[in-house]
Order: C-alpha cells, then sequence, then structure tokens
C-alpha cells in the first residue's frame, strides 16, 4: 500500500466522522455511554467479520500491555472525556476545544522519526483552527466555574485523540486487526461507566435502530480501521489538517437534516478549512505520478 493510498483510506474515516452528529441525533435519547457500549460492540464486530478466512488475524490481539493501552486509552479515554465535557460545559465550548487535536496532531508529528514539519503543514492546520472557530462563533455563550471540569475534560480529550494518533504511527508493526479488540475493550469499559452513571434507555423505533446500527458499522467502526491506516501508512500531517473538515461537513449534513440553519459564518468556515486542507496536502497533490 502506498503512503497516497493509504493517506485517502484514512481521509474517509474524516468523512465518516463528519455523520457522526446527524446519526447521532437519530438515536434518539439514549445515554451517551449507553450509546458508545452499543456502538463499540458493533464497531468490534465489524472488525471480527472481517477475520474470516484469515485465522492468523485473531493473532493481532496478541500485542505488549503498553499497545492495549495506547488502543484502549485512545479510544475509550477520549470518548469517555468528550462525554464529560458535554456533560459539564457548553457544547459549542467544548466542541472548539476538543478540535485542537488535528492541529496537536499536526505538530506532535513532527517528533516521528523520518518526519518533516513543513511551513505549509503548519499554515493549513492554522487556517483550519481558524475556520473552526468561526464555525462556533455567535454559538458561544460563555461559561460559568461549574462549567471549568468539562471545559477542561474537552482540552485534555483533544491531546489524548492527538496523542493516540500519534502514538498509533511509532506503533506501525501493530496490525489494523488489533483495533476489533481495542472496540471491544472500550464498549465493556462505556458498559461498566453506564452502569454507574446512567439509566438504560433503548431505541423506540425502528429508525432508531438502524441509526444506531449504522453509527457502530460507520462513525464507530471502519472509521478507526481506516484511520490507523492512515495514520501508520499515509500522510499524518495531512490527515492532521484535513481533519478540520469534520465540524463542517457535520454541520452541513446536519442542514441537509433540517437539524441546524445554513449561514455566512458557514460559507467563510468552509472557504477556509478546504483551503488549509488544500495547503497541508500540497506535497500529495501536486507530487509526480
Amino acid at each position: 500500500m502506498t503512503p497516497r493510498t493509504a493517506t485517502l483510506i484514512g481521509l474517509t474515516a474524516i468523512l465518516m466522522w463528519s455523520l457522526l452528529s446527524v446519526m447521532t441525533v437519530a438515536t434518539g435519547k439514549i445515554p451517551a455511554f449507553q450509546l458508545a457500549a452499543m456502538t463499540f460492540a458493533i464497531g468490534g464486530l465489524v472488525g471480527l467479520l472481517t477475520w474470516i478466512g484469515r485465522g492468523a488475524a485473531a493473532k493481532s490481539l496478541r500485542q505488549p500491555l503498553v499497545v492495549w493501552i495506547v488502543g484502549v486509552g485512545g479510544l475509550f479515554g477520549y470518548h469517555a472525556l468528550y462525554f464529560l465535557a458535554l456533560r459539564f460545559a457548553p457544547p459549542a465550548e467544548a466542541g472548539l476545544l476538543n478540535y485542537l487535536w488535528p492541529l496537536l496532531i499536526v505538530l506532535f508529528s513532527s517528533f516521528l522519526p523520518g518526519e518533516r514539519l513543513a511551513v505549509h503543514h503548519v499554515v493549513g492546520a492554522l487556517l483550519g483552527l481558524v475556520g473552526t472557530v468561526l464555525l462556533f462563533a455567535g454559538n458561544t455563550s460563555g461559561f460559568t466555574q461549574g462549567q471549568l471540569p468539562g471545559l477542561a475534560a474537552a482540552f485534555i480529550a483533544a491531546f489524548v485523540w492527538a496523542i493516540y494518533s500519534v502514538l498509533s504511527r511509532r506503533l506501525k508493526a501493530v496490525p489494523t486487526d488489533a483495533v476489533a479488540g481495542f472496540c471491544l475493550a472500550t464498549a465493556v469499559l462505556a458498559a461498566l461507566m453506564h452502569g454507574l452513571l446512567e439509566t438504560t434507555m433503548w431505541p423506540d423505533t425502528t429508525l432508531q435502530w438502524l441509526s444506531v446500527i449504522a453509527l457502530g458499522i460507520g462513525p464507530v467502526g471502519a472509521a478507526f480501521y481506516a484511520w490507523d491506516i492512515g495514520m501508520k501508512r499515509g500522510d499524518i500531517r495531512v490527515l492532521g489538517a484535513a481533519s478540520y473538515a469534520t465540524p463542517l461537513l457535520s454541520t452541513g449534513f446536519l442542514i441537509a437534516a433540517g437539524f441546524a440553519n445554513a449561514s455566512a459564518n458557514i460559507t467563510i468556515a468552509a472557504i477556509l478549512i478546504a483551503g488549509g486542507g488544500l495547503i497541508a496536502a500540497k506535497d500529495m497533490l501536486l507530487r509526480k505520478r
């Protein structure tokens, strides 16, 4: 697999994650950790199904403890912190702090062996950050002292996901098949948190059940496998900068579904984020075939 192909596969994760919001809304009022447990269980099953006919794939779960700490810590740690942020802090502010992770991935990639961080990578990531700030502008309502823990959780969550993503590159020898085990372990931990903190609420309609299944197959399933391939074999700097397209595309899907309204801010944010992504991907786009 060439780096270009791996990068394109990684980009599909960004597209799938952009559907996360609209699909989550369609699931109804299922508690956050319960939804995480259900969808990560499905996501893990998606990975296990790809093992059919590949008996050696099960050996991918035989990994050192540090690999499991990075894998499960990244998936469960990030989502637990983000759910905590949404519970105690305003969604706009929490989302804005959380979306520091694409910039952090670009910056942290400079510490990887053989990676060189060029000016256009940083410029592209910063343009994406500005576009994201503009996307959330007008939705902020300030915060109180009681919301500080939630804001801190969102901030830490950004570092957790960035570190997980960059360390995936350092653990390049670990096969992507292992992500299935990380998803299943995350489902178990989320179920435990659900039992401690939430009251169970099952989907009421067929559409809600289908939305849960679609979440597990796509944004909370295949997306993590695609992201793992992109981080390990693709251009990590391009993927980091391109990740700013997630909140923009997510907003677009919410508008298309009637859950949000279009605005001038969204249009300008689209230009900044798209421009930043193109600048960051300059090397890949202009590379001679």
